[in-house]
C-alpha cells in the first residue's frame, strides 16, 4: 500500500484508545474485536418496547372445534392461535404443531374442542406491553415459539391477551433498524 508508520500512526492510535486494536511492544499492532457493535445492537434493542410493535393477536374460544381452528389459522395466516375462556382470559396457546397432533389421530376434527391440543397456562411464555423488544426476542429464542401474547395481568392475577410479537416481528425491527443511517 506504500503507506508510512507516520502515516498510518494517528489511525492506530484511535484504533487502540476505542478498544477495537491493541498494542504491544515488539509485537506491533493486533485486533481484539469491537465490542462497541454488540453492546450497540443491544442498546438499540432495549429503546424499543413491546407496546410500540405488538400487533392484534388472533384468539379463538376454549370451546372452538379444532377443524375450525385450523380454518381460522389459514385464514389469518398465522402459526399460533391464543385460547381464551369466555371471560376473555387467557386459556392457552394453539400451535400448528398442537392442531396437527390432534388431526393425526383419525378422530373428527369438527367434535373436538382447541382446549384439548392446546398448551395450557402456566405453561406458556408471556411478555408485557412495557418490556423491552430485546427481551421478546430473547424469551422467543429460550422458548423456542414462534410467538408471544402481549398480556396484560389484572388485580385478580387473571391475564388477558392485547396483543401478540412474533419471530417476524422482532425480523422486522431488524431490517427497520439495519436501514437507518445515522444510529
Amino acid at each position: 500500500m506504500s503507506l508510512t508508520r507516520a502515516t498510518l500512526r494517528p489511525d492506530l492510535t484511535i484504533l487502540t484508545m476505542s478498544g477495537i486494536l491493541d498494542a504491544r511492544p515488539r509485537v506491533g499492532y493486533f485486533y481484539i474485536g469491537d465490542h462497541r457493535v454488540k453492546d450497540l445492537v443491544g442498546d438499540l434493542f432495549r429503546k424499543y418496547l413491546v407496546k410500540d410493535y405488538k400487533s392484534l393477536p388472533i384468539v379463538v374460544q376454549e370451546q372452538t372445534s379444532v377443524y375450525d381452528a385450523v380454518v381460522t389459522m389459514f385464514l389469518e395466516d398465522v402459526g399460533t392461535l391464543f385460547v381464551v375462556r369466555e371471560e376473555g382470559t387467557l386459556a392457552g396457546v394453539a400451535s400448528r404443531k398442537d392442531l396437527l397432533k390432534v388431526a393425526i389421530g383419525q378422530s373428527n376434527l369438527h367434535e373436538i374442542p382447541v382446549s384439548v391440543a392446546m398448551t395450557r397456562m402456566p405453561n406458556i411464555t408471556t411478555i408485557d406491553l412495557e418490556a423491552t423488544m430485546y427481551d421478546a426476542a430473547r424469551k422467543l429464542i429460550e422458548a423456542e415459539v414462534d410467538s408471544l401474547p402481549v398480556v396484560r395481568v389484572d388485580g385478580n392475577q387473571q391475564v388477558e391477551v392485547i396483543g401478540r410479537i412474533t419471530k417476524t416481528t422482532v425480523t422486522r425491527l431488524i431490517v427497520e433498524l439495519g436501514s437507518l443511517r445515522n444510529i
